[in-house]
């Protein structure tokens, strides 16, 4: 199925030979990557809420599920910042089935070698900038690294199957969970990357 705060930060004391600007630069990156942790729980669910309820009427996560999930497994997440503030994210769990189901939406499953990826989102005023794919580009590149993950799935609305499979995510069928009237699509992207098979050759190749 994206307001948000800047993260607190300490204002460093600055030498007369370094200018503000300069400084502050190297205080905020001016751009990051990251996991998300659950102090940063209320800037995603205000970019989702925004993001979603006009569309659909409700969000993917509430608030108390946001949490649940960072706590659970924030490995799992990633955060893109512009000098310290949330510009859009994604949230993911491991899920042990072929398919999706109702408990999929609430459950995180650590033996699961399955990404479900409950919501990606993007502050309203950063859309149309290509920002959402390049996010879902870095997240499957850091799925490859983990070591148990074989691949990704997802449900979205059918308006949003043609944004997903420019990811390269394939249609599964449709999806067995439904929210009030609403239907999805279910998707999937294999995640068993490079990092993955070169692992395995090598170990094949030890006699």
């Amino acid at each position: 199925m994206s307001l948000v705060g800047a993260l607190p930060f300490l204002k460093p004391c600055l030498s007369p030979s370094v200018s503000p600007g300069r400084q502050r630069r190297h205080t905020l990156p001016a751009s990051e990557f990251r996991p998300l942790n659950t102090q940063d729980a209320i800037s995603v669910f205000e970019i989702e809420r925004e993001a979603f309820i006009s569309v659909s009427g409700d969000c993917p996560l509430h608030l108390d599920e946001v949490r649940h999930f960072l706590t659970l497994c924030p490995e799992l997440s990633m955060g893109w910042f512009e000098e310290g503030r949330l510009v859009a994210f994604i949230i993911g769990s491991l899920w042990d089935q072929e398919r999706l189901t109702l408990d999929a939406l609430t459950l995180h499953k650590p033996k699961g070698t399955t990404v479900h990826i409950h919501v990606l989102a993007v502050h309203r005023t950063f859309r149309q900038q290509g920002k959402g794919p390049i996010l879902m580009w870095r997240y499957l590149q850091y799925l490859r690294c983990l070591p148990n993950v074989r691949r990704a799935v997802l449900m979205c609305e059918d308006f949003l199957v043609p944004f997903y499979q420019k990811s390269g995510f394939k249609v599964q069928g449709r999806c067995s969970i439904t929210v009030a009237s609403l239907t999805f699509t279910e998707m999937q992207y294999p995640v068993r990357g490079h990092a993955f098979m070169r692992r395995n050759s090598e170990a094949t190749d030890v006699k």
